[in-house]
């Protein structure tokens, strides 16, 4: 060993920096893992470079101070240090020697040293880290080199660790290996992180290698593809857009090309898509690793979607259309949002969970943002958590949806966050809507959702200076209304304003007067629709009673006419005795005749003459009334003597039909000298009509 010929003290003072925290004076703490190596490189092994750490008080200056010297020597030797660090020089030790080495610390109240190192400077040899090589992709392997032959040393054992770009946590095989590591069924296109260190023989080992990257080699993509589906705020409705994620790099395991969509409509018709991973277009919009279709789909039932590369496809995964689901017993929404941060969580009835093969939970920001995403949930799990940044005052809808185990998606719950909330605008469309009396109803609408800055709790509404009234805030669609009980001949302002947790904010207020007439407007339809009743009443009785004034009103029915001829009397229905059921005399309807004659009648004026009783009774025997009353032989003829108690006449007994004039043998002077009966009880006079 080379001994130094001039022995001095050379003291580095350092002074470390006071923290903040104070305590008691008093000699620094004594330095701790010391520990010695000669680094190496390509050209050789030079000096010996000791590590430490320190432990300087926190309030006061603390100087550090490498000491060194030869085993079985007294002589101590001194070098500059630092705080934490110090070397010895390549001329002040020996290649093949042992030393003895420990750190003294010092401050205004004392020092302390560390515990001695001893070593021997041919085994502190530290070799530089080796280098990578080459590389293969199938198998995934690496290749390396160290400079243990430039040191003339034999290659010792070496140490691998990787990761890979998705999981960053280090993996270490604990093996030996030498100069190559291969990894056995990597994950396919996967991004691989190596480091290698390695010693020789004898020396310590390296230290890490720098990273070595590499990615695995392509194969069919596996799992299913996330799709979902942005339907806006309300369900059901007709326009839905198709939304997807990326795969993530386990399932893509290569480089995915595009997509098939395949869509089924209501009709039964089949369309399918190629949306092209690489090929920007019109028809599809992609932005942080989420795909999404620029026009709506109608009338679809469902969708389905896998991913491909080059080497295959992905299963094809099936998205039917979401629907309203049941009410009944559905989960409550609970949020917890901030400008960064939503947390969804929801209790879970027992008789729901039958069924149930997974949760979606998905936040739409309020129309026309475009803030949308969801996640997919195990049914076991009552809660989902988003990361994104949530614009204050705004309001993001948040639905819970199910998917039953027949693949069936149904929208459950729903629910309306804000990251931060304020006071609400002036409510929209206030007015007094009807007035009926003293009952007033008021109606507004709800605040649009692009409006909203925060959840409605309740309306304020006031009459005058007197009432305020607190109304619920559902139905949060729709016209709302609410009714008033008012006195008349009074002028009311009525104003309303909505509240929310900032507090209540602006007024929208309506004026009107309740007359005192107004309470009897009501009646007024009443009124009109009597009126009407009567006028049409007394019009029909005026009718009836012209008619029955009037012997030859058209409108009266001939069978309730005075003079009507008894239908016994014809031979016609004599013949029809046996068939028809006595009496007859209900039937106002003629009976058909298969070859009826009709008879025409003309009026002749006839000079009238003397009416002489005594010669006509002269001439024949009998009055002609008489006579008839006497010859009659037919019993049809019973009802001669009857008195017509409406008219106050005498019913004509026997009618003279078409066939029994064929059989008289009346001769025509006969009929020219005198009437018969018939003409007589039923026609007009010719002095009648000549009246009239």
């Amino acid at each position: 060993m080379a001994t130094p010929t001039t022995w001095w003290l050379l003291p580095v003072l350092l002074v470390t920096s006071p923290c903040c925290c104070c305590s008691s004076p008093g000699p620094p703490a004594p330095p701790f893992n010391l520990k010695c190596y000669r680094p190496c490189d390509s050209k050789g092994c030079l000096d010996i470079k000791c590590e430490w750490e320190p432990k300087p008080h926190p309030d006061i200056a603390t100087n550090y101070t490498l000491y060194w010297k030869p085993e079985n020597q007294e002589d101590e030797h001194v070098t500059s240090s630092s705080s934490s660090d110090g070397f010895i020089r390549r001329e002040n030790f020996e290649s093949h020697g042992v030393l003895r080495v420990w750190v003294q610390a010092r401050n205004e109240f004392g020092s302390v040293e560390s515990q001695e190192f001893v070593f021997h400077t041919h085994n502190i040899t530290k070799p530089a880290p080796p280098t990578f090589t080459s590389s293969h992709h199938d198998p995934l392997e690496i290749y390396w080199e160290t400079i243990c032959g430039g040191l003339q040393l034999s290659v010792g054992p070496c140490n691998v660790r990787y990761h890979t770009e998705d999981d960053q946590r280090w993996i270490e095989d604990e093996d030996h290996f030498s100069g190559s590591y291969e990894i056995r069924e990597p994950q396919p296109n996967a991004v691989y992180e190596f480091q290698v260190r390695c010693q020789c023989d004898p020396s310590l080992m390296s230290d890490w290698s720098a990273s070595y990257r590499i990615r695995s080699a392509e194969a069919a993509p596996v799992g299913e593809v996330d799709a979902w589906w942005d339907c806006g705020l309300q369900l059901p409705t007709l326009d839905c857009f198709l939304n997807w994620k990326n795969l993530s790099l386990s399932q893509a395991r290569g480089h995915i090309l595009g997509y098939e969509v395949t869509v089924f409509y209501s009709n039964g018709t089949v369309q399918l898509m190629n949306v092209s991973a690489d090929n920007p277009s019109s028809f599809f919009f992609y932005e942080d690793g989420k795909w999404r279709l620029t026009s709506s789909l109608k009338d679809v039932s469902s969708v389905s979607l896998s991913a491909y590369n080059a080497l295959g496809a992905t299963k094809a995964s099936p998205l039917p259309m979401p629907t309203p689901g049941k009410q009944e017993n559905a989960p409550t929404i609970y949020l917890e949002m901030t400008e960064e941060n939503l947390t969804v969580s929801w209790n879970q009835p027992a008789e729901f969970y039958d069924g149930v093969k997974q949760y979606v939970v998905q936040y739409r920001e309020c129309l026309p943002g475009n803030g949308f995403d969801w996640i997919r949930v195990d049914k076991n799990q009552t809660r989902a958590f988003f990361k994104g940044a949530f614009k204050k005052y705004t309001s993001y809808q948040v639905s819970l949806f199910v998917v039953s185990n027949l693949n069936k998606v149904s929208q459950v719950a729903t629910a309306r966050g804000y990251s931060a909330q304020r006071v609400p605008s002036k409510v929209p469309s206030f007015k007094a809507s009807h007035i009926a009396g003293t009952k007033v109803t008021l109606s507004w609408e709800p605040f649009p959702c692009s409006n909203q800055s925060g959840i409605i709790l309740y309306y304020q509404i006031g009459v005058n200076t007197q009432k305020v009234y607190n109304v619920n805030a559902t139905p949060d669609h729709g016209s709302m209304t609410y009714k008033l009980d008012l006195s008349p001949g009074q002028e009311y302002t009525i104003w309303i304003r909505a509240v929310t947790v900032a507090g209540p904010g602006e007024k929208a207020t309506t004026t009107f007067k309740i007359n005192h007439h107004e309470g009897y407007e009501y009646l007024i339809p009443v009124v009109l629709i009597l009126l009407l009743v009567i006028v049409i009443c007394s019009f029909g009785w005026v009718v009836c009673v012209f008619q029955r004034g009037n012997k030859m009103g058209p409108l009266v029915p001939q069978c309730l006419y005075n003079k009507v001829p008894d239908p016994s009397n014809s031979r016609i229905f004599k013949q029809m005795k046996d068939q028809i059921n006595e009496p007859l005399t209900w039937i106002c309807g003629p009976l058909y005749e298969p070859y009826p004659k009709i008879s025409v009648l003309e009026v002749v004026e006839i000079v009238p003459k003397v009416f002489d009783s005594d010669e006509i009774k002269k001439e024949t025997g009998c009055f002609q009334m008489e006579c008839q009353d006497d010859q009659k032989a037919d019993p049809v003829t019973e009802k001669v003597n009857r008195t017509d108690s409406r008219s106050g006449r005498k019913e004509y007994s026997k009618m003279v039909d078409s066939d029994e004039e064929k059989n008289d043998s009346w001769s025509s002077s006969e009929e020219e000298q005198s009437t018969s009966g018939y003409e007589k009880h039923f026609m007009p006079s010719a002095s009648e009509i000549m009246v009239e």
